[in-house]
């Protein structure tokens, strides 16, 4: 969203050689894709040689990167390379509605020169112009947005958000960040019934652009700097502060309103290359060029997911756990990006996970001095969500595959569940309205354990003409949110009032425990259905990541 505009200095040199190991620029090696940023680099290398082939991502701003074949400017611009460009749900017009913006930002997710390569170079990104110049065109937005959800084949992982609509704009009477203006009722909507996940650049404020940043189902990214080398600090660009008195003037205008954690993720935002609409080289900031770190990373997971899938599925006979199409819920993503987060550096002992980095805000603190750690009913931090976007970590919280509660679980897994919620019958025990994840291996005394519980807000379309697609004048009912809460408990307790800790937020639909094992023993995992608002059984994805007792530690 904001920019700066610099050049990098130099020349890259080295190229990628097809069936060798692939040697990139010098930039490249230096950039917010590698080592000192997300650590997605090194899963375009052999031995993983992940880089978002055959994944669908797509793109919805105001305007649109140039298409080879359709725009004059893409023929001078090698760095970014489409699947398909739209003017809202159109085929795009030859040289209309193009941005630099737009381009600037796929070349986050696609980008592929020496200089300037992307977190995903193979991915097809698909992007729509949803060109509405005076803003206050939500209406529009959110049909450009289904439109890109539904291409190739419907199959569309997840969908990049560098831009919003300002609170001035809405219509709505008092407008505040509720989670009910259009275009995030869409984006909410959009998430459960195409089942992808939406990435939003967290920039709010009055003067920004905060709609649909109080989105539900979707990742609101903020962006973080440099410090000695390291992206690790949050920006001072960003929103967010939980002073007292400005946290009560910015509630609902400048963050979401009730004190709900918006914020899912950060991601490198300061000095990040990008490639100009004709395929100039840049340096820029602004969470606008964070969030498609986030959505790049998930073109790498969901290759990896789908080689799994393709041995795992035999025709006629289904997939077999652990790997299922459960890989690919909007749900499960969240969860895997959200758990495997840098928060604190591990020492090398295997106690803090193996976070590669201390993430810091704004005011220099850490996540665990943040009232997040503190507090059972916060499970996000309103800066960092659950701190910095790790696509090496990711991968190693999603390989492990899925696992469910009918048996004990690895130390590291993840799984797309269901939890019902009914009501106890007279002369009848009560139903069990959790399920717990009893981890296979002892956990390590002072270890820190790591789990993310995901779910939907449930949003339906009221559709007029009953053509099942948004149709620009149609609107979107808020039939509310469940309330999921997370708990870790010794293996063998029976009540939650026995757990350890708890993440048990009345109004977040991600609840998130980072805690420390009290002593060295057998302990589990239990979600556990605590209020029902709409439906009586809840979807929903989880991930946790532990330290087994071991000799060596």
């Amino acid at each position: 969203m904001k920019t700066v505009r610099g050049f990098w200095l130099g020349v890259g040199i080295g190229g990628a050689v097809l069936g060798a190991v692939p040697v990139y620029g010098v930039l490249v090696q230096n950039s917010s894709i590698a080592q000192k940023g997300i650590d997605a680099l090194r899963l375009q290398y052999p031995p993983y040689g992940l880089t978002g082939r055959k994944i669908a991502i797509g793109q919805v701003e105001i305007g649109r990167p140039g298409q080879f074949g359709v725009d004059k400017a893409a023929s001078r611009n090698r760095v970014v390379s489409l699947a398909r460009a739209f003017y809202r749900d159109q085929p795009a017009k030859t040289n209309t509605n193009l941005d630099t913006h737009a381009a600037q930002v796929a070349s986050v997710m696609v980008g592929d020169s020496k200089a300037v390569r992307g977190v995903a170079p193979s991915a097809k990104l698909y992007s729509s112009a949803a060109a509405t110049p005076q803003r206050g065109g939500q209406a529009e937005e959110c049909r450009s947005a289904e439109h890109v959800a539904m291409q190739n084949g419907g199959d569309v992982r997840a969908i990049n958000f560098s831009f919003g609509e300002a609170l001035q704009q809405d219509p709505r009477p008092n407008a505040k960040l509720d989670g009910n203006a259009l275009l995030t009722q869409c984006v909410d909507w959009s998430a459960r019934v195409h089942d992808v996940l939406y990435v939003i650049a967290g920039n709010q404020g009055k003067g920004g652009i905060p709609i649909p940043t109080d989105n539900y189902n979707g990742m609101t990214i903020s962006f973080t700097r440099q410090v000695n080398d390291l992206f690790s600090k949050i920006d001072f660009s960003n929103i967010g502060d939980v002073a007292p008195s400005i946290f009560k003037r910015n509630d609902g205008v400048e963050t979401s309103l009730g004190g709900r954690r918006s914020v899912s993720l950060a991601a490198p935002g300061t000095k990040i290359a990008v490639a100009s609409l004709k395929g100039d080289e840049l340096n820029q900031i602004g969470s606008s060029f964070a969030a498609p770190h986030v959505t790049g990373t998930v073109a790498l997971l969901q290759e990896f997911g789908d080689r799994n899938l393709r041995l795992s599925c035999k025709r006629g006979e289904g997939c077999a756990l652990p790997w299922t199409t459960d890989a690919r819920r909007h749900e499960v993503m969240k969860a895997v990006l959200i758990n495997s987060a840098d928060k604190i550096k591990d020492s090398g002992n295997g106690l803090a996970l193996g976070m590669t980095r201390t993430i810091f805000e704004k005011s220099n603190r850490t996540w665990l001095e943040s009232d997040a750690f503190k507090n059972p009913k916060i499970p996000l931090n309103i800066q960092m969500g659950a701190g910095q976007l790790n696509a090496f970590r990711a991968y190693q919280q999603f390989s492990p595959g899925e696992w469910n509660s009918s048996q004990p679980v690895p130390a590291i897994a993840w799984n797309y569940g269901k939890v019902s919620k009914f009501k106890a019958l007279p002369g009848l025990a009560s139903p069990q309205n959790h399920q717990d994840y009893v981890l296979e291996q002892p956990l390590q005394q002072g270890s820190y354990v790591s789990v993310t519980l995901t779910w939907d807000r449930l949003v339906e379309l009221n559709d007029k003409n009953k053509n099942g697609a948004y149709d620009v004048g149609e609107s979107f009912s808020d039939r509310g949110l469940n309330n999921l809460d997370l708990y870790l408990m010794k293996a063998e307790a029976t009540d939650v009032k026995q757990s350890i800790w708890s993440s048990v937020s009345k109004i977040d639909n991600v609840e998130h425990i980072f805690q420390q094992v009290p002593k060295t023993g057998r302990y589990k995992i239990r979600v556990v259905f605590h209020e029902q608002v709409n439906q009586p059984t809840q979807n929903y994805g989880l991930a946790w990541w532990t330290a087994p007792a071991s000799r060596k530690l």
